[in-house]
């Protein structure tokens, strides 16, 4: 909690002013390998569109006449001396001007390798990207790195610009080869350039105005272009996020207060706060010294309000409506650019920034690792600086999120070390989605337990092809190897939770979801189910897996000829359907059908019982290995 003033109503106006039209204005976010033109391009194209401050230009050229430089148009963003000592831009500005059509906000990202930490933050609410390669030096590792960045992010709206036209002749040839060579490497990441521009930034060709030079390119100019982009960074339409981000009281005032990430808030809005799950209604937008006449707070704007009940509300949780509210869970696939100088590592804690969310968090386990520059897959333990990587992320504690596809700004997050973030990434899906009530037993915990994740094994075929023996054997060795499981019988479910129940089609299915049920509560508790039941139609066991979709599921066919199965036969029950004494009896007069790609399938007139209960507790090990790190603490 932290108490603080609030501004002033001409403050709190001016300051929603400002946000209501920034949100207005297209960000575009322009990258660039170092020396291929960036900042010679934005400041050519801040002065070919008048958006220049009155005098700014006179005043550049007049310092570099005074300090004896050649006057270049990238020293109108150069604002710091290490930075035009350096020649490259180190930190992330971002740029206003206006074509005919519309307002932009221009996210001029760094482009040397250093400093690409910042372009997570720079490209962060960009509708577009705008990515520089120089005419003379063609497509470099940088290049391919910025655009990977680029799809992370999810920007979708990409014109790749050929700068420095006027060092190549201006040649149709060399623009042509950057182009396929270019398009190739972006459709391998599943992006596609709306446009290919050749351009010469420093003569301002083809930015607002068309070269003389280039009289072969009959495409758009960079300000056509840009116009033609849609406006994908008003979230407004998207169900409410509103990170909390502090807690003021004032006499009998507790004010939430947050910046709108998506959607809108308005005054009597049901509000439900995760993680936490606590629920209150909006009574009053608040500002100082009292209730604010706002009617509504769309995306961008910053809310204070005050609440119908005093709920416990802390920085950190994500209020949203009800009816569509964000995942709340402490494990995610996600795909992260690493950009530390160590490598990432599994197992080891880092900061994890999501919103205003602040938990500790470590990589579960590394599924994917690619190379930036080459695409190529590499096979190691840590993920090494400058790489991709598709990983699980398991927090300390629940979090709030969106998946990325869903909501870009919730579903993207930073990891931070020692106070420095060392890597962005985007949340692709939710691992196990887990309920935010205090007190209760997760599926990770009973998995940590048992020592072993849970697993339904599920026996099928015909009345004395051997199920209930194998099941019985399987049963007998995962329990003297410690194993937490239970078997659940056809007969024995018979006699007790299915006696109401006949041979007919439909009494077969109920039998079939009963048992999966029962599986399913014992798979829940942490335990190997082993399910041995004829189930003779396809459609029914393809539900009970359905219904086990939780949980690993193991089919196994044990099959066996009719001759065999009816020499095994000690009950006669093969022998009675024969003289019509039973009525529809499984491969007498009631048909079965086989699994057609079942996970095991055991021949019994052809193996010994042995080998088969090996079959099962090999592809059982396999499983059960594949969900190891799943279930560690």
């Amino acid at each position: 909690m932290s108490t603080s003033s609030l501004p002033s109503p001409a403050a709190a106006q001016a300051a929603a002013q400002a946000a209501a039209e920034d949100q207005r204005k297209m960000h575009v976010v322009v990258v660039g390998h170092v020396d291929h033109g960036k900042s010679t391009f934005v400041g050519r194209l801040l002065n070919d569109t008048d958006s220049l401050p009155n005098g700014k230009i006179e005043q550049v050229r007049k310092n570099c006449a005074a300090e004896g430089m050649e006057f270049e148009y990238a020293f109108l963003l150069d604002a710091l001396i290490e930075e035009q000592e350096q020649n490259i831009t180190i930190d992330t500005t971002r740029i206003f001007f206006r074509t005919t059509q519309r307002a932009y906000a221009i996210i001029d990202a760094p482009g040397h390798k250093e400093f690409l930490k910042n372009m997570v933050t720079g490209a962060a609410s960009a509708s577009a990207a705008l990515l520089l390669i120089d005419a003379k030096e063609g497509v470099m590792d940088q290049s391919r790195r910025h655009a990977f960045l680029l799809s992370l992010l999810g920007v979708k709206q990409l014109v790749v610009l050929v700068n420095k036209m006027d060092l190549v002749q201006h040649s149709q040839e060399t623009y042509e080869k950057i182009r396929t060579e270019y398009t190739a490497f972006l459709k391998s990441l599943g992006l596609n350039a709306v446009h290919f521009i050749p351009i010469a930034a420093k003569h301002g060709e083809n930015i607002v105005n068309r070269s003389a030079k280039m009289a072969w390119w009959t495409g758009p100019t960079v300000t056509e272009a840009l116009d033609t982009f849609k406006h994908e960074d008003d979230l407004t339409g998207l169900p409410l996020r509103l990170p909390v981000s502090d807690i003021y009281r004032f006499d009998h005032r507790r004010i939430v207060a947050g910046r709108v990430e998506a959607g809108a808030i308005r005054p009597g809005d049901d509000l439900i706060f995760q993680p936490g799950g606590r629920r209150s209604t909006v009574r009053t937008f608040e500002d100082w010294p009292g209730p604010e006449s706002r009617s509504v707070v769309g995306t961008g704007g910053s809310a204070s309000v005050t609440l119908s009940e005093q709920i416990f509300v802390e920085r950190g949780q994500v209020a949203s409506h009800p009816s569509n509210q964000p995942r709340v869970g402490r494990e995610f696939r996600a795909r992260i650019f690493w950009l530390g100088k160590e490598p990432l590592v599994p197992k080891k804690t880092y900061k994890l920034r999501l919103l205003t969310q602040n938990v500790e968090a470590v990589i579960a386990r590394i599924e994917k690792i690619t190379d930036a520059s080459t695409l190529e897959s590499i096979q190691a333990d840590s993920v090494p600086r400058d790489s991709i990587c598709e990983v699980v992320v398991r927090t300390t504690h629940p979090v709030a999120f969106d998946l990325h596809h869903e909501c870009a700004i919730t579903g993207r997050f930073a990891l931070e070390e020692a106070g420095r973030i060392h890597g962005g990434g985007i949340i692709l899906d939710a691992r196990k989605e887990q309920s935010a009530r205090e007190g209760k037993v997760t599926a990770a915990e009973r998995g940590a337990r048992s020592g072993h994740a849970p697993a339904v094994l599920w026996f099928t075929g015909l009345s004395g092809s051997g199920k209930s023996t194998i099941a019985e054997l399987v049963e007998r060795r995962l329990f003297d190897a410690g194993r937490q499981v239970f078997r659940v019988d056809g007969d024995d479910l018979r006699t007790a939770l299915n006696r109401d129940l006949g041979f007919s089609a439909a009494d077969r299915a109920e039998s079939v979801r009963r048992a999966s049920a029962v599986a399913g509560l014992f798979a829940n508790a942490g335990h190997i189910s082993l399910v041995t039941l004829i189930a003779p139609l396809a459609a029914d066991r393809a539900k009970a897996r359905a219904a086990l979709s939780n949980h690993a599921f193991i089919e196994v066919f044990v099959d066996a000829p009719l001759d065999v199965c009816e020499q095994r036969d000690v009950k006669g029950l093969y022998a009675k359907a024969r003289r019509g004494e039973i009525a529809e009896f499984t491969g007498i007069s009631s048909p079965y059908e086989a699994p057609e790609s079942p996970e095991v399938h055991i021949r019994t007139d052809k193996l010994t019982t042995d080998q088969a209960v090996d079959l099962v507790l090999d592809a059982l090990d396999k499983v059960l290995r594949s969900k190891a790190e799943d279930w560690e603490v």
